[in-house]
């Protein structure tokens, strides 16, 4: 990937633990290495294939500026996220926030944070089976997009499923979304979870009727075993209604436990 570097840009502002940084304020470096792709700009020599870096500088200085934060901790990972969301043209983002005159009684050069963030892609897949189930589906959609940390990249079609689980209950609306975003795994799962609850589900019964359901398959290919979440999903390959609309947008997506692609998963499931 590509990069384009800010070098120490010099902003005063007024972020900090202490009254008296908050109040007086003083210098802040920001250096950002921004990963793009530069080679059409390159081949074009146009302006509007890559980055604009004046224009980025001065929504880094405005960003400083305007906002107030006692930790340079929260300041780097708010301002990473302006940044990623400066250009569709924008990955990624290391990004350093330096803080010279950190008022600390022993002798030294720089105080800084330093943070890595890129966009990276997930999959979900989405159901419902309780009430107006397409309005279920379509309204997290829009909550997704108001997000600024999600972008929807891909969306299956929807159908019709049978129940999975053998509760008796309704049929759903079932289908997949890729999405690209810079939330960590966990932090994306609490979203999907608080969508979930503002669409009124209830979770009572094991496999049974929800007002929505929203299942983290995949995150890049990174296998994620914690007590709230498991990546890739742990029973994905038992379940058309997902490996399904999964290959109609993905089919080569990588499992990477199973090491085979989504379209392997469902022939086997087809198979049995």
């Amino acid at each position: 990937m590509d990069e384009i570097v800010i070098d120490n840009l010099r902003v005063f502002c007024n972020h900090g633990v202490y009254a008296e940084e908050r109040s007086e304020g003083q210098n802040f470096f920001v250096t950002a290495k921004v990963f793009l792709e530069t080679y059409i700009a390159g081949v074009t020599d146009d302006l509007n294939n890559t980055v604009n870096y004046a224009g980025l500088c001065q929504v880094i200085s405005d960003f400083m500026q305007d906002t107030q934060y006692n930790l340079i901790e929260a300041v780097a990972e708010n301002l990473a996220a302006v940044i990623l969301n400066f250009s569709e043209i924008v990955k990624g983002v290391d990004l350093t926030i330096s803080k010279p005159e950190a008022p600390v009684d022993l002798p030294f050069e720089n105080i800084s944070v330093k943070v890595f963030r890129q966009w990276r892609k997930a999959f979900i897949s989405f159901g419902s089976n309780v009430g107006d189930r397409m309005k279920y589906i379509q309204d997290a959609f829009k909550k997704m997009e108001d997000n600024e940390a999600i972008r929807i990249l891909k969306t299956s079609s929807i159908k019709q499923t049978k129940p999975y689980g053998g509760v008796e209950q309704d049929d759903f609306l079932n289908g997949c979304i890729l999405i690209e975003t810079y939330m960590r795994p966990e932090f994306l799962l609490n979203f999907l979870n608080q969508l979930e609850l503002e669409s009124g589900r209830v979770r009572d019964i094991k496999w049974g009727p929800r007002t929505l359901d929203l299942d983290i398959i995949f995150y890049e290919e990174e296998v994620i075993h914690t007590d709230r979440l498991i990546v890739p999903h742990a029973d994905m390959h038992n379940r058309p209604f997902v490996l399904e609309p999964l290959c109609e947008i993905a089919p080569y997506a990588y499992h990477p436990i199973f090491k085979k692609t989504a379209r392997q998963l469902l022939n086997e499931y087809r198979n049995r």
